[in-house]
């Protein structure tokens, strides 16, 4: 069943505009010629995500999001996305953005990853920034 779903864990944010987020999400998961699975977001804070990066990833740092690819079938999305709405919140004032652009661009960036795109090196860091933006722009709420 394609569905994109959201929840909380450790954390009383409450996301805006659910429905919207799910049709744009679902729109750029189209628009890169893929088919919407499964995508859960669970928005978390900074310590709930710092234990997920430790557990899974071996990370001891902290970190904006977290991406598990599920995706079992070629073409199709399923996947986890962690993400901390703390971080997201101290990057959009050393962005100088609005706390909901930041998490907006966190939400697609973890859908791009789920599509294929990386962000380690610097050339596929601008690329992901590029599609970032790109899909921003299409955002119509």
């Amino acid at each position: 069943m394609a569905a994109v779903h959201f929840f909380a864990e450790d954390t009383s944010y409450k996301l805006k505009n659910k429905n919207n987020l799910k049709r744009w999400i679902k729109d750029t998961i189209q628009a890169e010629g893929f088919k919407l699975g499964e995508l859960n977001y669970i928005l978390c804070s900074d310590a709930y995500l710092l234990n997920i990066n430790q557990q899974y990833l071996d990370h001891d740092t902290y970190t904006d999001i977290v991406t598990f690819d599920n995706s079992d079938t070629a073409g199709e999305i399923n996947g986890d996305i962690f993400i901390s709405v703390e971080r997201t919140q101290e990057n959009a004032l050393k962005f100088e953005v609005s706390p909901e652009t930041e998490l907006h661009r966190v939400i697609i960036h973890g859908a791009l990853h789920l599509l294929g795109y990386k962000d380690k090196s610097a050339a596929h860091k601008k690329q992901m920034t590029a599609k970032e933006d790109e899909y921003l722009a299409r955002k119509s709420f």
